[in-house]
């Protein structure tokens, strides 16, 4: 497993610019892509496989 304590956290490019609705991703480790709240950083990481994150970036965009 990667060293989480190395993730490099950038918001996400959908989310949006009032404070609300924000996630933020780090996917710089190599073979986890980790996903959090903005406004509640220390609540919870989700973590995706690679393809299984490439897989829903590509579903979402299908949807925009």
């Amino acid at each position: 497993m990667a060293d989480l304590t190395r993730a490099r956290w950038r918001t996400s490019t959908r989310s949006s610019s009032n404070g609300g609705a924000c996630v933020e991703v780090a996917d710089n480790l190599p073979d986890v892509v980790l996903v959090r709240d903005t406004k509640d950083r220390d609540g919870g990481t989700l973590a995706f496989t690679p393809a299984a994150w490439r897989s829903f970036v590509v579903r979402v965009a299908e949807r925009a």
